[in-house]
């Protein structure tokens, strides 16, 4: 198979993902659970064995990146060629994985979340992440912008009533973490 202008772009996407592998294993990341299994979805909150699965309750959150950096870059970059506005969205998600799984943010997260058993992504969630993504930007190009919305809004509110967190919990906890959100987050 020939590499034409055309399916460049998604031969990058691929490349990216790969690299992404790579230096989260380099930085000590594990490939798979250290409970030697790799479950399709890991149902359990607060334990060890969290965001070492291929899918979670975290998964949802990373298709709603997928949907919001399609509506971003559909702003911003309009004229730009899909397959490059996924590069673009592609660098950013590979680039939040590798920084999400730096001992400083998992710190960040045990100490303002009710995260305490989070020791950080296997390489195997990182990618089903990255997956996410990929298809939460894909649904953006082909829904109507109703149906994309539903999807975040559902989401959103799915991963609130069911764990008490979810894309905007977690991003309130990290940059300006609210004790009467994890007083309520830790009485599930």
């Amino acid at each position: 198979m020939s590499i034409n202008r055309r399916n460049f772009p998604y031969w990058l996407v691929f490349a990216i993902i790969l690299a992404t592998a790579g230096i989260l294993y380099s930085m000590g990341r594990v490939l798979i659970c250290k409970c030697g299994t790799v479950k399709l979805w890991y149902f359990a909150l607060n334990t060890s064995e969290g965001s070492q699965h291929l899918f979670d309750w975290y998964s949802p959150s990373h298709l709603i990146h997928g949907i919001l950096f399609y509506a971003i870059l559909w702003l911003v970059a309009r004229r730009l060629d899909v397959g490059w506005r996924l590069v673009i969205a592609t660098i950013v998600e590979s680039a939040w994985e590798i920084m999400e799984n730096t001992n400083a943010v998992i710190e960040r997260y045990r100490e303002v979340t009710i995260s305490l058993d989070y020791f950080g992504d296997s390489v195997v969630n990182s990618m089903a992440d990255i997956f996410a993504m990929l298809v939460g930007f894909w649904l953006a190009r082909r829904l109507p912008v109703w149906a994309s919305v539903a999807i975040v809004i559902g989401f959103e509110v799915l991963t609130t009533a069911l764990i008490r967190d979810g894309l905007t919990l977690n991003i309130v906890m990290l940059l300006y973490p609210l004790d009467i959100i994890r007083d309520w987050q830790a009485a599930l």
